[in-house]
């Protein structure tokens, strides 16, 4: 099974995805737990990662930007995701294709035709469940603020977090067969007890 999970900066992805994993290996359930950009086990990924998220380029060209998480998603797939499936092992991703219709799409004024193009391989292989947790991008930055590392897109002004926002709302509408809206506004136990609800009720 491959789960993603979605949402804007400041959601509590990171520590829902631990939990999601703790409980699923309690279980009995094999479970990787890898991440967009970059993904775990994959150096050629996380170079990527650590180029487009870098701060100190400050005039990436968005189209470019667009293509880098796109080639880094491909090489995720390849090296990651797709052997993990095969050996019948649950994949949680924390962020996906779904990122880069909010952030390049959206936000980026880039549009939903180019994304998905450039994006085919991913396309081939969506997730079976996706979870987007919603919450306003105010709450969320000011949940950031105090963090020791902010990358490239933390650094954003509220409008274009806003625009994300609104973008992961269309996105969810369009997909709704695999994405499910969560209020972000919740404590993480009762957010992680919605989840793991509607994993075990599709394993």
């Amino acid at each position: 099974m491959f789960i993603t999970f979605e949402g804007g900066e400041g959601t509590g992805k990171t520590t829902l995805i631990a939990l999601v994993k703790k409980e699923l290996e309690s279980k009995g359930y094999n479970v990787i737990l890898t991440r967009e950009p970059g993904g775990s086990g994959s150096l050629f990924a996380e170079s990527i990662r650590q180029l487009v998220l870098d701060p100190k380029y400050t005039n990436v060209n968005p189209y470019t930007e667009a293509l880098l998480y796109a080639a880094s998603r491909a090489q995720h797939l390849d090296e990651v995701i797709l052997p993990a499936l095969k050996n019948k092992t649950i994949v949680l991703c924390d962020r996906y294709l779904d990122s880069s219709l909010a952030y390049q799409a959206f936000a980026r004024e880039l549009g939903l035709d180019f994304i998905l193009n450039i994006n085919k391989y991913a396309l081939d292989h969506l997730p079976n469940l996706t979870f987007y947790i919603d919450l306003d991008p105010e709450i969320g930055l000011k949940r950031i603020k105090g963090r020791d590392k902010i990358d490239r897109l933390d650094q954003e002004k509220l409008t274009f977090h806003q625009k994300v926002r609104s973008g992961y709302l269309e996105v969810a509408k369009k997909f709704d067969d695999r994405i499910m809206t969560i209020d972000g506004d919740q404590s993480i136990d009762n957010i992680a007890k919605i989840m793991l609800d509607s994993i075990m009720s599709k394993i």
